[in-house]
């Protein structure tokens, strides 16, 4: 009987487990962002390059969740994810205590290695548990706990730093517990394990699977949705801070808000939306609700229009990422299913390491207001490309 409840008790475990270390890719720059203004100010940081640091982590995540899903396929994903959340706990912190732009463009970077880490094992880990219609429900909730802990993460965000911009830093030692937690949970990790014989070839069955042509259109989409998701994050505090004279705190509320219709309709909402009228279409309103909401955003002059703004944009977003994952899924072997997801995680937070860099050259040659537009037309971009057509091989 006791064999049986610890078991049980491991099994229950390993679901909440995995949504709170998968969440911790969205602390890594949501905790951070309502104190960008601060920080840069204390390290006199020039404008155009600030939004780099809260970016900087997505480049290194996309670098590296490709290899590191080869790894969560060859040894099986629940064995990756320890070493994931120990390694974020620390360079999470330590972000903290650097004195300078470059010393803390280190550590952010050490830190996107770790994420590329947990996200290749949490989605591995739920590819391999799920199938189907169930990947898909499971999915929706997982991208839910992305939005949910978008609305905590950066109001605890701004709550602690509202004093000193270092405090926001503290929040990644959660991983610590949540790493002893994953400990426990997933101690007999057999049925985790690759099932396929193994690493031989994986390599090469992974180049020929995203050389094709209907998934190379979901991953650049996935990239495009990124580019603007991630212009909210880093630009709309500064623009607030500028427009508005928000602190950090109030920062934080607007971030937290673009959040809480997208944590519904992501749990509930995408899977029965995504049924009546096609994933594609679906999809494809989810990013003119984005776009919709993006442009007029210059043009707010109230902090309330503003957090409605925020909230239907997260409306858009929450429609979009559980469909794009659960397109991406249907479209891998079981054998690959990590590497590609990661591969599509990595694609993701590419286009948010990509959003400062392009839409600051957006904001040097223009203004604060451009950002939004340029921001509003890749979404809608990334809608009609959901349509583009392809060689009958290829689709």
């Amino acid at each position: 009987m006791t064999d049986w409840v610890r078991k049980f008790s491991r099994e229950t475990l390993r679901v909440p487990v995995i949504l709170g270390a998968g969440s911790l890719t969205t602390m890594a720059g949501g905790a951070i962002a309502p104190v960008l203004p601060d920080l840069m100010q204390e390290l006199n940081i020039d404008l155009a390059w600030g939004g780099t640091l809260a970016s900087f982590h997505c480049l290194t995540l996309a670098l590296s969740s490709p290899l590191l899903g080869l790894l969560a396929d060859k040894i099986g994903p629940s064995r990756v994810l320890f070493p994931a959340m120990t390694f974020y706990g620390i360079f999470g912190v330590v972000g903290a205590w650097m004195p300078n732009f470059w010393s803390l463009l280190v550590v952010r970077g050490l830190l996107g290695i770790a994420c590329g880490g947990l996200a290749a094992s949490c989605l591995g880990v739920l590819g391999r548990l799920y199938e189907g219609e169930e990947r898909t429900r499971m999915l929706g909730f997982a991208t839910a706990v992305l939005t949910i802990t978008g609305i905590v993460y950066p109001l605890l965000g701004g709550l602690v730093g509202n004093n000193d911009w270092q405090y926001a830093f503290y929040l990644n030692g959660i991983a610590f517990p949540l790493g002893l937690l994953g400990l426990y949970a997933f101690n007999t990790s057999s049925s985790f394990s690759s099932k396929s014989s193994p690493s031989q070839g994986l390599g090469g069955k992974l180049t020929r699977e995203l050389s094709r042509l209907v998934t190379a259109r979901l991953l650049v989409t996935m990239g495009l949705s990124s580019i603007a998701m991630y212009a909210v994050v880093i630009y709309a505090p500064i623009y607030l801070d500028q427009a508005l004279g928000l602190t950090p705190k109030l920062n934080g509320m607007v971030l937290a808000s673009r959040a809480i219709g997208a944590a519904f309709i992501s749990a509930f909402g995408a899977k029965p939306l995504a049924k009546m009228i096609g994933l594609n279409q679906s999809t494809a309103l989810g990013f003119g609700i984005m776009a919709a909401t993006l442009a007029p955003i210059p043009w707010i002059t109230e902090l309330w229009g503003v957090l409605l703004a925020a909230a239907l944009f997260g409306l858009g977003f929450g429609i979009v990422l559980p469909n794009l994952y659960n397109a991406l899924a249907n479209l891998s072997p079981f054998e690959l299913r990590a590497s590609i997801l990661a591969v599509g995680t990595g694609i993701s937070f590419l286009g948010q390491f990509a959003s400062p860099v392009l839409l600051g050259v957006v904001l040097n040659i223009w203004d604060l207001a451009t950002v939004f537009y340029a921001a509003s037309i890749l979404t809608i971009l990334a809608g009609l490309l959901l349509f583009a057509p392809l060689p009958q091989s290829q689709s």
